[in-house]
């Protein structure tokens, strides 16, 4: 078989999603790699998604609907998209992506050329709130590294640059081997840290193009904390715990002594570069307050 055979599953998982979901199933229905399939996981809508997508699945036998009985959370739904997906390549889709008709042949293309790739990501095009669109470009090599703690080290580096250059969890994957890697636990972050674990994995290619699209909107991590299930407390700490989580990564990917050693070195850089932005913003914010008060007292002219 060749990769212009191979099945391909796009996992949708959805929740309340009826006004948006039409516009990922069609770009994903209308790809020109054929043998294609799309998952969705509905997360016990209460609007007209069940309605909106069983109609898809009533007349289109590459959709294969499922509803959740409850709410089983975002991250949980995500990864139940994936289990029940039978593609040897996969992608996950938001209901607000996306896909170019060509995004699959596309990224198979670099599956072809180079057999040990894990995933291909492609450019992205991030559509804000007000309509506007935002793009960059990836122009990295350090994720085909064969050496697992330096495509680590691009993989933090990625994070903290950035966001719009690489996006591995909206990336075709290889199913199976990523079905074994850990989602981990639910928190703040976690995708930044499955990431990471993506990068220990294995190698990754890219497509230098605009295949795909989402929606991009800054959120407050409070709210992203609600969102996801995880403690609000996880706000005030994001950074420390994220870091914490790394560092359990690390020990627990398969590497030498000397490799761990360099991840951990790289972590703590990031942890003490982010400390060091936060106290910078906090002491400015409290110099702010101080002139203001300063200001208030004085008498008026």
């Amino acid at each position: 078989m060749t990769y212009r055979d191979m099945l391909v599953s796009v996992g949708l998982p959805v929740y309340n999603g009826a006004h948006r979901v039409e516009k990922v199933i069609t770009s994903v229905l209308a790809q020109d790699h054929q043998n294609v399939e799309l998952v969705i996981c509905d997360n016990a809508s209460t609007d007209r998604t069940e309605e909106v997508c069983r109609d898809w699945a009533a007349t289109d036998s590459r959709v294969i609907y499922h509803r959740q009985p409850v709410n089983i959370g975002q991250i949980p739904n995500f990864v139940d998209a994936i289990q029940r997906s039978r593609g040897v390549f996969y992608r996950w889709a938001g209901d607000d992506n996306w896909l170019a008709p060509t995004y699959v042949s596309r990224c198979l293309e670099v599956f072809a050329a180079d057999e040990r790739l894990l995933l291909v990501t492609t450019q992205q095009a991030y559509t804000g709130p007000h309509g506007s669109t935002e793009t960059a470009p990836y122009t990295g090599t350090g994720y085909l590294a064969d050496d697992p703690v330096d495509r680590f080290a691009e993989s933090l580096r990625m994070l903290n640059e950035n966001p719009f250059a690489m996006d591995p969890l909206y990336a075709l994957m290889r199913r199976e081997p990523v079905m074994r890697v850990d989602r981990g636990r639910v928190m703040l972050r976690e995708d930044e840290i499955y990431a990471a674990r993506l990068a220990l994995a294995g190698p990754w290619g890219h497509v230098p193009e605009i295949l795909a699209g989402r929606d991009w909107e800054v959120q407050r991590l409070a709210d992203i904390a609600r969102k996801i299930g995880a403690p609000a407390w996880h706000a005030r700490v994001s950074s420390l715990l994220q870091c914490r989580e790394l560092w359990r990564v690390l020990d627990a990917a398969e590497l030498t002594a000397a490799q761990r050693r360099r991840g951990r070195a790289l972590v703590t850089r990031m942890y003490l570069r982010r400390h060091g932005m936060t106290a910078a913003r906090r002491a400015r914010r409290l110099l702010n307050i101080g002139r203001g008060m300063v200001a208030a007292r004085r008498p008026s002219a």
